[in-house]
C-alpha cells in the first residue's frame, strides 16, 4: 500500500503519512483514520509507534492519515496551544488533499489518539463546528489523557507543566481549557479504550470522563481491555484494537 508524505504547514514536523487503501479512487474515495500518537507531547517521540496502525487500517479499506506535530523539547516549537493548533490543522488539511485529487472523503473522517495524542485528537472534536473545515463523526482516545489537573496531581505534573508552559495555581484557565474533560459536550461520538494494566494513565479517569460526557448528552463508549497496558493497547491484534476497529465501521462504514 502506497504510503505519502505531505506537509500541513511550514515547520518541518507539520506532515503526515497518508496510506491509502487498495481500490481508492476518485469515485470511491476513502474514509479516514486520523492517527495522533502519543508520548507526552514530547519530542523525543513520534509518529513512529502507530505506523502498525496504519498499515492495519489501509488493508481494512480505510486511508490512516498519520500526524506528526510539534512538541515540547529540542527546537520542534510545540507546547500549548501550537501542539493542538497543529493536530486540527492536520485533520483540516484533508480538505485540501481531497481538493488535490487524492482520493480520501472528508466527509467521512475519524480521529484516533493515543494516550496524550488521545488528549489532542478530544480537544480537536471540542472545537466549534465553525472553527473546523474537517469535522469528525467520532473520535476515539486510547489511554487519553482527558483531565490535565487530575493528571497532575496523579504525579504526571513535570511533563504536564512542560507542555502547559506552568502549573495549575498559575495557570487555572489553562488547565481548564486544556482538559477535555471540561469541554464536554464534544458534539460528536466518542470512545475511550483503556488497558486494564495501565500504569501512565488513569483509567478512572478516562471512566470519568465517559459519563461527563453521556450526561452531558454525548455519544460516549468506555471500553476497558483485560490484560492490556499502556501500549499493547496500540498493538494490531489486540483485543483493545479489536474493539476500536468494530466502533470505527459502525461510525463511518469502511467499505
Amino acid at each position: 500500500m502506497p504510503v505519502t508524505t505531505h506537509a500541513y504547514g511550514t515547520h518541518r514536523d507539520q506532515f503526515g503519512e497518508l496510506t491509502l487503501p487498495k481500490g481508492a479512487s476518485a469515485e470511491r474515495p476513502a474514509p479516514v483514520a486520523v492517527l495522533v500518537h502519543g508520548g507526552s507531547w514530547m519530542a523525543e517521540y513520534d509518529m513512529d509507534r502507530l505506523r502498525p496502525l496504519a498499515a492495519d487500517l489501509a488493508k481494512r479499506g480505510w486511508a490512516a492519515w498519520n500526524l506528526e506535530y510539534r512538541r515540547v523539547g529540542g527546537d520542534s516549537g510545540g507546547g500549548w496551544p501550537q501542539t493542538l493548533h497543529d493536530v486540527s490543522a492536520g485533520v483540516d488539511h484533508l480538505a485540501a488533499l481531497r481538493a488535490e485529487g487524492v482520493p480520501v472523503d472528508p466527509e467521512r473522517v475519524v480521529t484516533i489518539g493515543h494516550s496524550a495524542g488521545g488528549h489532542l485528537a478530544l480537544l480537536d472534536a471540542a472545537r466549534d463546528a465553525g472553527d473546523a473545515t474537517v469535522r469528525p463523526r467520532a473520535v476515539v482516545g486510547i489511554a487519553p489523557i482527558t483531565d490535565v489537573l487530575r493528571a497532575h496531581a496523579l504525579g504526571s505534573g513535570e511533563t504536564i507543566e512542560a507542555f502547559l508552559g506552568g502549573g495549575p495555581d498559575d495557570l487555572p484557565d489553562v488547565y481548564e481549557a486544556a482538559s477535555p474533560a471540561l469541554q464536554v459536550p464534544l458534539g460528536v461520538p466518542q470512545l475511550l479504550v483503556h488497558g486494564d494494566h495501565d500504569e501512565h494513565v488513569s483509567a478512572e479517569v478516562a471512566a470519568d470522563h465517559v459519563g461527563a460526557a453521556r450526561e452531558a448528552g454525548d455519544d460516549a463508549v468506555f471500553e476497558l481491555s483485560a490484560g492490556h497496558d499502556h501500549f499493547t493497547v496500540v498493538e494490531p491484534g489486540s483485543t483493545a484494537w479489536a474493539a476500536v476497529l468494530a466502533y470505527l465501521d459502525g461510525v463511518a462504514g469502511a467499505d
